[in-house]
């Protein structure tokens, strides 16, 4: 593949160039950020990031053939290299990229949902009800990106906007009519997702996360990086959760049509709930629900796999999203979910009597929902196994102790991804946050030991969470991403 130097240059909003004009018949073969990759024919994007900065790569590319670089300040190479200069080189890497894959994204039904919580099931919800209803349609978020027969790992929710718009041209040259992103805070700070035009933007809830560290300096930065989805962004509706009361703030100054869910059955919102309540049906805990949609009372309940208050509301944005777009009757919306599954939220396995949960909740609030969902199920003891990542906000580790503490029989602390922190460190500072009178707990640092030793510990009728991990296919142990799956570690363990 490759496309006109001159193609791309004039899509870039803010560039002066400095060096040897190249001839105007000159093509670019690939662009990257990535040093590593960057050679002959290539656009080099150099990225400051926070632990990195690309600009002390680019004479790495040079030497590797590389002769074309999107900087923001000029660099010291050598006089045949065209250096094009630019205020912030995240916004120009996203406008070369969709100028370089020829701009797939104005031919696709873009979806984009932000929020703290719910986004990775809402946007598998809507995957599933699209595909169901016959519009092929991919994902790019926490749990990978998905299309057709193929999958891609992702590091980020929001991928970096090279990926975002390489495999939206993949997705589209595969015949997907629609994408489904999630778009997070930082997706939005780092301006991932800069160039892209949604049919339907939706906002989930706002809670405290991601603050300090290389993230959020407080909540306000935070909620604003959000907002921008919002105020930012060409979408023709915003589908909110009414309940949350951050949503006026997010909806100030919306460019779109505004359409409102909620789990409130007095509310004023288009689409809400008439009843729900927590089942078990086959032996999979759930939640039964009514609905009225714009004022007409469905005459059925329907059933969702996914137990908890948030995921019906999970459920209710899938659904009000895919019905702007493309008019999904709600009936059919609902009974495609009736067979939702999301890898790593709630994903359960049964075995001797004891019922293991597998999930993501990997902060206070997320733990806490998830703690207080399942005693509601009465189990024998409520066990909990989780720990938290390292080189990240420690203000975490404190909530998840908390959240945890009160609410669990036994806790069972354990790694998840320390980075280049000391994994004993974490674990004593998590265990020293513990509040007076909270659970017995025990400490072992290797996860895979921890869920063995779990297992082993396990009653009849006890609940067993195993939090934090969830859709994750590795372990960041120091730099290195060590292969490691929470479900098959259980399943090997049960054996």
């Amino acid at each position: 593949m490759s496309v006109s130097l001159y193609t791309i240059l004039r899509e870039l909003s803010d560039a002066t160039l400095c060096g040897i004009c190249p001839p105007a018949g000159t093509e670019v073969t690939a662009v990257w950020a990535d040093s590593r990759k960057a050679g002959e024919g290539c656009l080099f994007v150099c990225i400051k990031g926070f632990t990195s900065d690309g600009h002390a790569y680019a004479h790495k590319a040079y030497e590797q053939g590389c002769r074309c670089f999107l900087v923001e300040r000029i660099l010291d190479l050598p006089e045949d290299a065209l250096q094009i200069l630019v205020h912030d080189t995240r916004i120009a890497e996203a406008e070369a990229a969709a100028a370089f894959y020829g701009h797939p994204e104005r031919r696709m039904e873009l979806f984009a949902i932000t929020g703290t919580k719910g986004k990775t099931t809402t946007a598998l919800f809507l995957h599933k009800i699209l595909n169901d209803a016959g519009i092929p349609t991919g994902y790019i978020g926490t749990n990978g990106i998905t299309f057709g027969d193929k999958h891609y790992p992702t590091v980020n929710s929001t991928p970096d906007s090279l990926i975002i718009y390489a495999r939206l041209r993949e997705m589209l040259d595969a015949g997907m009519d629609a994408a489904v992103l999630e778009v997070s805070s930082q997706g939005l700070k780092l301006h991932r997702v800069h160039g892209l035009r949604f049919s339907v933007c939706a906002f989930t809830n706002l809670f405290p996360d991601h603050i300090g560290g290389n993230e959020h300096p407080d909540m306000a930065d935070y909620a604003a990086c959000k907002r921008r989805l919002f105020t930012d962004y060409p979408h023709g509706f915003t589908v909110c959760n009414t309940d949350d009361p951050t949503t006026p703030y997010m909806n100030e100054e919306d460019l779109g049509t505004i359409v409102g869910f909620s789990t409130n059955a007095r509310s004023d919102a288009a689409w809400k709930i008439t009843a729900m309540q927590g089942v078990i049906r086959n032996g999979i805990p759930g939640m039964e629900y009514g609905l009225n949609i714009q004022g007409l009372v469905l005459p059925h309940m329907y059933f969702l796999p996914q137990p908890g208050e948030f995921n019906v509301k999970n459920a209710l944005c899938a659904m009000a999203m895919a019905h702007q777009v493309y008019d999904i009757p709600v009936e059919s919306a609902c009974e495609s979910l009736e067979t939702a599954t999301v890898s790593g939220r709630f994903e359960t396995v049964f075995y001797n009597h004891v019922l293991y949960v597998i999930d993501y909740a990997h902060n206070g609030v997320s733990m806490a929902s998830m703690l207080d969902l399942l005693r509601g199920y009465h189990p024998t003891r409520l066990i909990c196994l989780f720990g938290s990542v390292g080189e990240r906000t420690k203000e975490r580790r404190r909530e998840l102790a908390e959240a945890a503490g009160i609410r669990a029989d036994l806790c069972i602390l354990t790694s998840d991804n320390p980075g280049r922190e000391d994994p004993d460190a974490i674990l004593r500072e998590i265990d020293a946050a513990f509040p007076e009178g909270s659970c017995p707990r025990v400490i072992i640092p290797d996860r895979a030991e921890a869920v063995a030793y779990a297992v082993s510990a396990a009653r009849p009728g006890d609940v067993i969470l195993l939090a934090g991990k969830g859709h994750e296919t590795y372990q960041l142990i120091g730099t290195e991403k060590i292969p490691y799956s929470e479900k098959e570690t259980l399943l090997s363990s049960l054996k």
